[in-house]
């Protein structure tokens, strides 16, 4: 439409080609043709649509349209992404509201540049709607147009955030990544899927306005509907209204309720805390933070699921939770919201053809297979999980073949108000079908991976599946048929294949494993496999020593399983030997707390005691659960060192009392505060690995000996064993070890007056105790750092490594932030800032001090700032 620009409130269409750059430099001709179509085509639908166009066009490949009809821009916009422009794919942003005129041919001001700005949010082949223009177009929409709220964004260079919106139809794609926003806020652990997201587009916004409204919405329905996807998908979409990120925990792996909280933080990145509860802990981290958390799959751990949801929402009022359950959690202010089957119309129907183009390329829906594809998609209650099971098998089915087939095994319950046992009975039928289709050799290998839990790789899918009648050689296969008919899923992400059930399919041949009568010889093999796997940890050889505790880090969903079934079968001895096998993995990985639970299950009442628990075995678990009640802080004493010590010594076993002995002389040296009872006790240890060759055993002795030397106030004989500790970890390939020999020998060389190596050695640990996620050792580096560089005059640099050193040590608490404010005194102290230093003083001991000869330097390092503020007698 010619003639002059509509003024007042206008709707404005502004558009773009994506990548129009690259296009004309790579494909000049087809650019150019693409381009001659484009001026046609819009010429012909701005008159059509009653638009009109400014005279200036913007820069590049861009355009403006004004309409006096917002309903008129809509469609414009539809037709311009309906017409055939290839190579050209345009992005198009519309927004109502008042305009200005820079002349009578352009406008300018804020409408114009919301626009822009709403454009720039869209990928190619996408239509952005502001709120503005949804609100006025909403009832007056084209035919078999739909819209889908993308939630609320900021726009770049403008004040207000602004509500968008989709324009969807079935010929255009309607399926795009995340709007390129102002700022991209982290996703944390959330798992990523690599098939479209279908349907729930009115359920995305009914959840997201509920989040806005409650801080707990729990999603709820049967197996298979799709709680979990829908969660992971709203959470992304509301990403950016959280400033401090979006959080996933899966509590599918999780059996046992004590470790609902240790899997939140471990989610959450939160190492152990001394002295500190794990419940205590997430609610120190949630405290000043705005922040979305994802509870999945929360319906068999509800009561401990209950207590965390209560203490979090409570220590944190910006935090959000979106849990997923099959009934609600029950506690105060929880909206609950149930997760419909899709919408048997178009949603289910386009869910199968997603997934059948993907079994099988070129499946199409015609007028011919329409209304089977229809029926089957009603049989299957428009459940995701049957749909995907079904539309699998068109691999070698045709869709009559696969409705004969549910015809002869659905049964669909009606009748009352158990809508949840109708559509768990559903889903059963699904996989029932889906089990009947496998052959007896598929059969078996499925049930027998159902004792994995947290997935597996397939030198544990050989050892567990196989067996006399299943040769190892034959897994493989069988895996690979099983994770084609969406039975198993497959994920090399990481270099290599894991594999695992989703959880609803694993219950399902769980029951089908304990029907079969092999429940219990598959259980046996799982727990002895993974016990052999951390029995290489106990004995290390080669230099993948740190490989091999990723590994089990890794595997510790099945770990715990083993060990768990140990003890239901009390095979106590077992249990006890999983527990000490893994302690490289419970010190390593900040595991402390976990670890010690191990131990603490098998050494109570009178299981320590049993005539078929091995006197070795219950030595060694003494002798590894004493230095985990150190670091921890909760040790009352020597004895339980003491007593390995003594059943070793009468077992004849050098070995076993070289552990024993060096148990000993750790608890000596930080509980104990005896250093000649320690240096006793780790001479005659490092004596029996020396006439033994052992230098795993060595190492580990020189380590816990080099820190004892530095309580005992003896530099020189901590270099000593530091230097030698070091040596041998590194050859072994104990990242671990090599960072406890080097904290020792740094502090060594500070105290022999060479600061200078000494930062060089602190500042070498703090890297790679990062690059390791070891925070316990990141810590003591950093707060030792700050002490050198305060020793030398460098107060900056001082003050930098302490300031990083508290914040490294805010999860960890007790000692380990009481001493790293220390270090932020000493660096006042330095710099001449006393008041500072006894600020710092003061929240050192607000931290609490559990272990005595750490409590007495903390107290050296108080009296020297309160004698720098001239208080003799503090």
């Amino acid at each position: 439409m010619d003639g002059f620009l509509p003024t007042g409130t206008v709707t404005l269409l502004l558009a773009d080609a994506e990548g129009s750059t690259q296009l004309w430099e790579t494909q000049p001709e087809q650019m150019e043709a693409a381009f001659a179509r484009l001026d046609q085509t819009l010429a012909q639908l701005v008159d059509l649509h009653d638009g009109t166009r400014p005279q200036e066009q913007g820069e590049g490949d861009s355009f403006v349209v004004a309409f006096t009809r917002a309903s008129d821009a809509v469609a414009c916009a539809l037709d311009l992404q309906r017409a055939p422009l290839a190579p050209v794919s345009l992005r198009i942003g519309v927004h109502t509201g008042e305009v200005q005129l820079r002349d009578a041919d352009n406008y300018v001001g804020p409408t114009i540049n919301r626009t822009a700005r709403l454009r720039n949010l869209a990928h190619g082949g996408q239509t952005v709607l502001s709120g503005a223009t949804e609100a006025l177009v909403v009832d007056t929409l084209p035919a078999d147009v739909w819209l889908t709220d993308l939630g609320t964004h900021e726009l770049r260079g403008v004040a207000r955030p602004e509500r968008v919106v989709q324009l969807c139809h079935p010929d255009l794609g309607n399926h795009f990544p995340p709007l390129r926003t102002v700022k991209s806020v982290a996703a944390h652990n959330f798992p990523s899927y690599l098939t479209s997201f279908v349907g729930h587009g009115p359920q995305i916004a009914e959840v997201c306005k509920l989040l806005s409204e409650s801080r707990l919405v729990t999603l709820t329905g049967a197996g298979g509907v799709g709680k979990t996807r829908l969660g992971v998908h709203v959470a992304n979409q509301l990403a950016d209204q959280h400033i401090d990120g979006v959080w996933y925990v899966d509590l599918a792996p999780i059996t046992d309720p004590a470790l609902v909280a240790v899997a939140a933080a471990r989610a959450l990145g939160l190492p152990d805390q001394p002295g500190r509860s794990t419940v205590d802990m997430l609610r120190w981290f949630v405290r000043d933070r705005r922040m979305l958390v994802v509870l999945d799959n929360c319906e068999h751990l509800l009561d401990a699921c209950a207590e965390l949801v209560v203490a979090s929402l409570d220590a944190g009022p910006g935090l959000t939770l979106l849990a997923t359950s099959r009934e609600p959690i029950g506690v105060p202010g929880e909206a609950t919201w149930r997760v419909p089957s899709l919408s048997l119309a178009d949603e289910a129907i386009e869910l199968f053809t997603d997934r059948a183009r993907l079994a099988q390329t070129g499946f199409a829906v015609t007028e011919d297979n329409g209304a089977v594809l229809a029926e089957i998609c009603r049989r299957l209650d428009g459940l995701p999980l049957a749909i995907e099971l079904a539309a699998a098998r068109t691999r070698a089915l045709s869709l009559v073949e696969i409705l004969d087939s549910l015809r002869d095994r659905f049964r669909l319950l009606t009748g009352g108000s158990r809508t949840a046992v109708r559509r768990q009975q559903t889903l059963r039928a699904s996989v029932d079908w889906s089990h009947a289709l496998l052959t007896e050799t598929e059969r078996i290998v499925f049930r027998r991976l159902a004792v994995f839990l947290g997935g597996f790789d397939l030198d544990a899918a050989q050892t567990v599946a196989g067996g006399p009648d299943m040769p190892r050689f034959q897994i493989l296969d069988v895996l690979a048929l099983l994770v084609d008919k969406s039975l198993v899923a497959a994920d090399n992400s990481a270099g290599t294949t894991r594999y695992r059930l989703l959880e609803t399919v694993r219950q399902y041949a769980l029951e089908k494993l304990g029907e079969s009568g092999e429940a219990d010889a598959a259980r046996w093999r799982h727990r002895d496999h993974y016990t052999a796997m951390a029995a290489l940890l106990d004995a290390p050889a080669g230099s993948d020593y740190e490989q091999r505790i990723e590994r089990a880090e890794t595997e510790i969903d099945n770990l715990r399983a083993a060990f768990a079934w140990s003890l239901e079968n009390s095979d106590v001895g077992q249990a006890m030997a999983l527990a000490s096998s893994l302690q490289p993995v419970w010190l390593a990985r900040g595991r402390l707390r976990e670890g010690l639970a191990w131990f603490d299950a098998v050494l109570t009442n009178d299981a320590p005691h049993r005539p078929d628990v091995p006197a070795a075995v219950r030595a060694r678990a003494y002798a590894d659960r004493a230095p985990l009640a150190v670091w921890v802080g909760v040790i009352e004493g020597i004895d339980e060192a003491q007593q390995a010590v003594a059943i070793a010594r009468g077992a004849d076993d050098p070995a076993l009392l070289a552990r024993a002995l060096s148990a000993c002389g750790y608890v000596a040296a930080y509980y104990d505060d005896n250093s000649e009872l320690a240096r006793g006790y780790f001479a005659e240890a490092i004596g029996l690995a020396r006439n033994m060759d052992d230098p795993w055993r060595l190492s580990q002795i020189l380590g816990a000996q080099a820190a004892g030397s530095m309580l005992a106030g003896n530099p020189m004989a901590a270099r000593t064993a530091a230097e030698e500790c070091r040596d041998l970890a590194d050859a072994i390939g104990d990242q671990f070890t090599s960072r406890r020999s080097r904290t020792a020998l740094g502090l060594a060389q500070a105290h022999q007056g060479d600061l200078a190596l000494a930062a060089a050695q602190f500042h070498w640990v703090a890297t790679d105790a990062a690059a390791a996620h070891d925070e316990i050792f990141r810590t003591d580096s950093l707060t030792f750092l700050a002490f050198a560089l305060a020793f030398q005059g460098e107060t900056d640099a001082a003050r930098d490594a302490a300031d990083s050193a508290v914040e490294a040590a805010a999860g960890l608490g007790g000692v380990k932030a009481g001493m790293a404010y220390v270090s932020v005194s000493q660096a006042a102290l330095a710099a001449g800032a006393v008041p500072a230093a006894l600020d710092a003083m003061d929240a050192a001991r607000h931290c609490g001090v559990l272990l005595p000869q750490m409590s007495a330097r903390q107290n050296a390092f108080g009296a020297q700032a309160a004698l720098a503020n001239g208080d003799l007698i503090t």
